[in-house]
């Protein structure tokens, strides 16, 4: 198990960016999938970004490819999440979280390991 603490949300006005910290307690967090995930009101959590224990490999939501980075330090025990370009149906809680399958996957329930989440608001 790692705990998880997300950090770096705000308001932002649409075309700006915010980048997402997620710090991870425990000696092995280099072994979990990290994800990131968002739930806007009355919506559904849906995923945005995975990247695995390695960081070799990264998956996106279609509609945030090119716009966002997954990206994260070992050493740190920190994934980020670089969001650039944001519009105003990017505003959501976001959260990260993690997974030891070894796997990478978009699944929410796949993953059992998560932060309190962090809001992002973006104004147009």
């Amino acid at each position: 198990q790692v705990q998880l603490v997300e950090s770096g949300g705000g308001l932002v006005q649409a075309g700006g960016s915010l980048r997402l910290s997620c710090a991870a307690s425990g000696r092995t967090f280099s072994m979990y999938t990290m994800g990131w995930f968002r739930r806007a009101p009355g919506k559904e959590r849906e995923f945005v970004a995975a990247i695995s224990s390695s960081g070799g490999a990264t998956y996106y939501k279609q509609s945030v490819k090119g716009r966002f980075t997954i990206s994260r330090d070992n050493g740190k025990n920190t994934v980020y999440l670089q969001m650039n370009s944001l519009k105003p149906e990017d505003t959501a809680a976001y959260y990260c979280a993690g997974d030891r399958s070894g796997r990478v996957p978009t699944n929410p329930y796949e993953y059992d390991n998560w932060g309190q989440g962090t809001q992002v608001t973006v104004s147009s």
